[in-house]
C-alpha cells in the first residue's frame, strides 16, 4: 500500500424521496480516503448505504452535496472514471453466451484492438480459473462461476481501481475463499480494491483497512494491523491438566474461565493478574499451552460501533 490517495470522498450527502413529499437521508456527510494499492473493506448491514456510495462514485446517481475525487481528479468527469472496474451485487449476463464470448463482448465496449482483446480475454479467464470452460454457456454456470465471470468483466479493461459490491454474497465457503484469492491477486498486480460486505470474516481476512457504515454515517475506519490496544487488551492463558483449582485466582478479580476436555482457557483484562495466574499454573503443575494478548476482532469493533441499530438491520 502506498501513501497516495486513490479515492477521496468529501462531505458527501445523498437523500431520496419516499414518494410522499418527504426525503430520507441515505448518506450523511461522508468523508473517506482510500489509498492506492490497498484492499479496503466497506462493512455495514443491509441498507447501511454501501451500494448508494458506490453508485455515487460511479456517477450512476448524483450527490446532493459533496465531492468525489479519483487520483485527485473530479469523479464527476466521466473521463476520470475510465480506469474503473465494477462488479454489482447482482450482475446480469447474457446467458446464451459462452464465458469467452461474454468477456469478448465486454472488452469490445472499450474499443480494444482485436489482438489485445483476445489477449485480455484469455488472461482474465486464467486469472479467475475459468479457462477450462471458456466454451460453456453462462446458463450452465453455478453462482460461484458467475461471480468469477463478474470479476473478469470488471477487470477486462485492466483498471487501476476495482469496486466490488458484495462479491462474496451467496457463495459457499470454498467459493468465498476463491473470491478472496482473486482479490488478493488483483492487489498483487498493483490495483486498489474496494469491496462491500456484511460478512465480517471476509473483511478481516484480506483487507488492509475497513470502514464501518451505519445508517449512511461513517462510524469508524479500522487499520487491520493496528487493532492491538494494550489499554483494553484481553490477556488469554491456555493450559492443560485434568483439574484447575479456580479458588486460587478469585483474589485477582474478574477472571473468566472455561474448560474443554483437559484444556483450561483463562482470560482477563489485567496484565498483572495474568502474570499471577501463570504462577498459579506452575504451582498446580499444569502444562502451559499459550499466553498472550488477544487482538480485538472486527466483530467486536463492529458491534460496539453500530450497537443496537446494527442488530436490527443485519
Amino acid at each position: 500500500m502506498t501513501d497516495s490517495i486513490a479515492v477521496k470522498i468529501k462531505d458527501l450527502k445523498k437523500t431520496f424521496s419516499n414518494g410522499w413529499g418527504k426525503r430520507s437521508t441515505i448518506i450523511k456527510n461522508l468523508n473517506l480516503d482510500i489509498m492506492e494499492n490497498e484492499i479496503f473493506g466497506y462493512l455495514g448491514a443491509n441498507g447501511a448505504g454501501k451500494t448508494t456510495t458506490f453508485k455515487l462514485m460511479l456517477g450512476l446517481i448524483i450527490p446532493d452535496k459533496g465531492n468525489i475525487f479519483f487520483g485527485g481528479k473530479p469523479a464527476s468527469d466521466y473521463k476520470n472514471r475510465s480506469f474503473l472496474g465494477y462488479l454489482p451485487e447482482t450482475p446480469y449476463f447474457y446467458s446464451y453466451l459462452t464465458a469467452g464470448e461474454a468477456l469478448d463482448f465486454y472488452a469490445s465496449l472499450f474499443d480494444m484492438k482485436k489482438s489485445l482483446k483476445k489477449l485480455r480475454v484469455e488472461e482474465m479467464l486464467r486469472l479467475v480459473g475459468l479457462d477450462h470452460v471458456k466454451d460453456l454457456q453462462l446458463r450452465k454456470f453455478s453462482r460461484g462461476m458467475l461471480q468469477r465471470i463478474g470479476i473478469a468483466q470488471a477487470m477486462i479493461n485492466d483498471p487501476k481501481l476495482l469496486i466490488l459490491d458484495e462479491p462474496m454474497s451467496g457463495l459457499d465457503p470454498m467459493g468465498r475463499k476463491d473470491m478472496r484469492d482473486i482479490i488478493l491477486k488483483c492487489r498483487d498486480q498493483g490495483k486498489t480494491i474496494i469491496f462491500s460486505s456484511h460478512i465480517i470474516s471476509d473483511v478481516e481476512l484480506i483487507c488492509d483497512r475497513a470502514s464501518i457504515l451505519s445508517k449512511g454515517k461513517l462510524q469508524q475506519v479500522i487499520e487491520m494491523d493496528d487493532r492491538q490496544d494494550n489499554k483494553n487488551s484481553t490477556w488469554e492463558i491456555i493450559c492443560r491438566g485434568k483439574v484447575f483449582d479456580r479458588s486460587t485466582i478469585k483474589k485477582y478479580g474478574n477472571i473468566k474461565h472455561r474448560a474443554t476436555g483437559n484444556r483450561h482457557i483463562l482470560s482477563t483484562v489485567d496484565k498483572i493478574a495474568a502474570n499471577l495466574i501463570m504462577e498459579e499454573i506452575k504451582n498446580q503443575d499444569l502444562d502451559l499451552v499459550s499466553f498472550g494478548s488477544r487482538r480485538k476482532s472486527i466483530e467486536d469493533i463492529y458491534i460496539k460501533s453500530v450497537g443496537v441499530e446494527g442488530k436490527k438491520n443485519g
